[in-house]
């Protein structure tokens, strides 16, 4: 979830549950807490000062973390207590701080990219991948739940915002589910034997998603919209939003495109050996859907490239998070990431 949303979300639950420490907190003082505590977790972004490797490996980390939870929750509440002197002691404030932090840590839950809620014991993300990284409806229903601080009197529009929410997300569960049945139903279909089937949420509507079959050698991916009956068809002066929007297709129009983990023929020596390379561990760790991008080579050096088909948007400009190994002349394959067609050390 981006940054922002986390930041309403935490001052949306600051409002829906103002009044319930004693002493109360001023409602401005509170909803100010809650989004800047939601934001909070968000600060491991510095990683990325230190290299790239570093921000793979600590985004979501120990500061997304429910067992480092009363950790942070104990840090920040007693810094608010020293801001606000004359305000109540340090356990008035934890309530809210750790609402806040959990409603940050809920909110990378759902989405597809997850969270490593146990770190530092467990770098694994968990993540149920209901949601998109920027979902415009969730942001506004936060943002209509927080029209509450117009009737300041008043929880009830926060608590319906929150209400509201929870429903999205449940709505989005059962149609990530509905998303699967489909792939399963085409992996039958076309006698795709020992295939996981599984399917990403995608932007501008919760009825877009990204469909994948998998098995030992490629990928088959469609992008597909459960509820359209019929192709977009964009004009000259179409927008970002509708040109993202219109690449998913009815269920009964879906086309499907296969990416090969290992790329095929003579490919597949060289791919092998840098996909199962030592030094190459941190891209198997990170990607949920290793394959092929590319392989570059002349006479003086060679680049072999993998994508994580996750970050797959189809209108969006350019592929985040491709990562590979390099040699150049006969020195020994390193490690490296490529934005466009700029090659950067990762270590």
């Amino acid at each position: 979830m981006d940054t922002l949303t986390h930041a309403l979300s935490g001052a949306l639950l600051a409002r829906a549950t103002a009044g319930l420490e004693k002493p109360a907190l001023p409602l401005g003082r509170r909803v100010a807490i809650g989004a800047l505590v939601a934001a909070f977790p968000d600060t491991d972004v510095v990683a990325s000062w230190i290299s790239p490797l570093s921000y793979l490996y600590h985004h979501r980390g120990v500061t997304h973390s429910l067992l480092m939870l009363p950790l942070w929750t104990i840090l920040l509440a007693w810094i608010f207590a020293l801001i606000w002197r004359s305000g109540p002691r340090w356990q008035t404030y934890a309530p809210v701080v750790a609402m806040s932090l959990a409603v940050h840590i809920a909110g990378d839950w759902i989405t597809t990219f997850g969270t490593m809620i146990f770190a530092p014991l467990s770098d694994f993300r968990h993540g149920i991948g209901t949601t998109f990284i920027i979902d415009l409806w969730f942001s506004g229903i936060i943002i209509g739940g927080l029209l509450s601080l117009v009737w300041r009197r008043s929880r009830a529009p926060a608590v319906a915002g929150l209400a509201v929410l929870v429903g999205y997300v449940v709505l989005q569960y059962a149609l990530l589910q509905q998303a699967v049945d489909f792939g399963e139903r085409y992996a039958r279909a076309e006698g795709i034997t020992q295939a996981r089937v599984t399917a990403m949420p995608r932007p501008v509507s919760p009825f877009n998603w990204m469909v994948v079959v998998e098995n030992a050698e490629a990928y088959r991916y469609s992008h597909i919209n459960l509820i359209r009956n019929e192709v977009l068809q964009l004009g000259g002066d179409a927008g970002f939003i509708a040109r993202l929007d219109a690449v998913y297709r009815p269920l009964d129009q879906a086309i499907w495109e296969t990416d090969l983990r290992l790329g095929n023929g003579g490919q597949q020596a060289a791919a092998r050996a840098v996909f199962e390379h030592p030094d190459f561990a941190f891209f198997r760790w990170f990607a949920a859907y290793p394959a092929l991008h590319r392989i570059d080579s002349d006479t003086a050096s060679l680049c072999v490239w993998f994508k994580d088909l996750r970050f797959l948007t189809p209108g969006r400009d350019g592929f985040p998070f491709i990562y590979g190994m390099c040699s150049d002349g006969s020195g020994p394959m390193r490690p490296y990431g490529l934005n466009g067609e700029t090659r950067f050390p990762v270590y």
